[in-house]
């Protein structure tokens, strides 16, 4: 019977995760190997909110960054999880990552990035989402197609020449993880599940083994 878990066996994150100390340190690791193995979006992320009244909702969103601060992914803040986030800024990620048979859990707080970092990679995208940035008035309902392409047009023309600048209501957030979980697909559902956890975003962190 072939070995499903034969070609990730000699990657490095596969012989560190008994021994990992540092979770930022290990989710790199575990990036680059999805990098490396994964197919397309090795950067796609399940994002989960809940709204004022305690509803939860989620998505899946692109990571554009992480570091020790935590990990950022970019919205129109007048959105759907833009107004979640403003009422309630913590967050749960969850990255799958079906070939190399892991996944990480990620749960904290929320934060905007500063406007430097969000003109950075606003000005780095290409100009026809940069200019959809202004058209789409996201998650609010759209009466036609035509309207959407009415407006996509309205700043095409308007932006014509030079640079476009980043809406006010466009951004990004930091997800500052609390909790971070590894999760490895074993044979027979004996997976290995690896968690670090700390009380707040300057405490150190505690590791954890938990049954699968």
């Amino acid at each position: 019977m072939p070995d499903p878990f034969e070609k990730i066996r000699n990657l490095t994150a596969e012989k560190d995760f008994a021994k990992a100390t540092d979770p930022f340190a290990l989710f790199g690791k575990w990036f680059e190997d999805a990098k490396k193995i994964e197919m397309e979006y090795p950067e796609a992320m399940c994002l989960a909110t809940v709204d004022e009244s305690g509803m939860p909702d989620a998505r899946m969103v692109l990571l554009k960054g992480f570091d020790e601060r935590g990990f950022v992914f970019y919205t129109n803040m007048e959105s759907a999880k833009g107004e979640e986030l403003k009422a309630n800024p913590k967050a749960a990620l969850n990255f799958w990552w079906r070939d190399l048979h892991r996944q990480v859990r990620i749960r904290g707080l929320v934060e905007r990035v500063s406007d430097a970092e969000a003109d950075a990679y606003f000005a780095s995208r290409p100009r026809g989402s940069r200019i959809g940035a202004w058209a789409s008035r996201q998650s609010r309902e759209l009466e036609s197609r035509f309207a959407l392409e009415k407006a996509v047009a309205k700043y095409t023309a308007k932006f014509n020449v030079g640079e476009i600048p980043r809406p006010e209501y466009w951004t990004g957030n930091r997800v500052i993880p609390l909790q971070m979980e590894f999760w490895h697909e074993r044979p027979f559902r004996l997976h290995e599940r690896l968690v670090f956890l700390r009380p707040s975003p300057d405490a150190p962190w505690t590791r954890k083994l938990l049954y699968p």
